[in-house]
C-alpha cells in the first residue's frame, strides 16, 4: 500500500505551516504556498492539492479540495479521515507519485474556480 505523505512532503508541509502561524502572528497575512503533494481517489473524481499542515495538530492539513461536485474551495482536512476512506474493492487515496506544483495554491483555486475542478 502506497504512503499517503512522505517524509520530506510531510516535513515541507509542517515547515509551510510553521511559516504561516509565525506570518499570521507577525502581521495577520498568510503565505500563498506552491502545493506540497496531490491525492486523489483512483475511482472517482476528488482531488486534493495540500499545501501545509498545522504545526499544533498534524492531522489537519490545508489546501484546495475539490470533492467532485463543481465547487473547488480552499479548507482543512483530516488526514487521518482521507486515510480511513475506501472506495470501490477496497480501493484507497492515493498520492499521485509523479506531481510537482507550477503554480501557487491561490493560482490553482483561481484556475479550479473557473473551470469547477481542480486542472492538474
Amino acid at each position: 500500500m502506497q504512503k499517503l505523505l512522505l517524509d520530506e512532503q510531510r516535513a515541507q508541509l509542517l515547515a509551510n505551516g510553521r511559516a504561516n502561524a509565525e506570518r499570521v502572528a507577525q502581521d495577520g497575512n498568510t503565505i500563498d504556498h506552491k502545493p506540497v503533494v496531490k491525492l486523489f481517489t483512483p475511482w472517482g473524481g476528488c482531488t486534493w492539492l495540500l499545501s501545509e499542515l498545522d504545526p499544533e495538530n498534524p492531522d489537519i492539513a490545508f489546501g484546495l479540495c475539490d470533492l467532485g461536485m463543481g465547487c473547488p474551495e480552499l479548507g482543512n482536512v483530516s488526514l487521518s479521515e482521507i486515510t480511513s476512506v475506501r472506495g470501490p474493492g477496497g480501493l484507497a487515496i492515493e498520492r499521485d507519485e509523479h506531481f510537482t506544483a507550477t503554480h501557487t495554491l491561490m493560482e490553482y483555486a483561481d484556475e479550479a474556480r473557473r473551470h469547477s475542478r481542480i486542472m492538474v
